[in-house]
């Protein structure tokens, strides 16, 4: 099996790819306030600090939101269930199927509130 180590750099390598061909601005992730299992809290914590580190380097502004946050942003509901997350960001981003992933899932609604958050600001700045 890989290292922690070596698990980490494959995740900032690809996020740089990513990055590269998608030239985005902005990235939404989630903010760790809880956890059941320190073992996969410290992972969690770890992955989470190449993906802010990623970003800044690549230039690209980080927005951190509570999984309540984004629950109401891609459902209108903070504590809506995984299933119907899913079925939001399914409907939202015009999928055909929704996406299988737990994490998947997760990642695309930060990025749906990221979107969505920005946007208004962005109106909020201009009245």
């Amino acid at each position: 099996t890989r290292s922690s180590a070596e698990k980490l750099h494959e995740l900032e390598t690809k996020l740089t790819d990513v990055i590269r061909a998608h030239k985005p601005d902005i990235a939404g992730i989630e903010n760790l306030f809880f956890f059941k299992n320190l073992k996969t809290a410290i992972k969690v914590a770890q992955a989470r600090g190449v993906i802010l580190a990623t970003c800044q380097r690549n230039a690209v502004e980080v927005f951190e939101f509570t999984p309540l946050q984004i629950k109401q942003a891609v459902t209108g509901y903070g504590k809506a269930e995984k299933r119907q997350v899913q079925k939001m960001v399914q409907i939202i981003l015009g999928m055909a199927e929704t996406p299988k992933q737990d994490d998947a899932a997760d990642a695309l609604a930060a990025a749906i509130c990221a979107h969505n958050s920005c946007a208004l600001l962005k109106k909020l700045k201009q009245s």
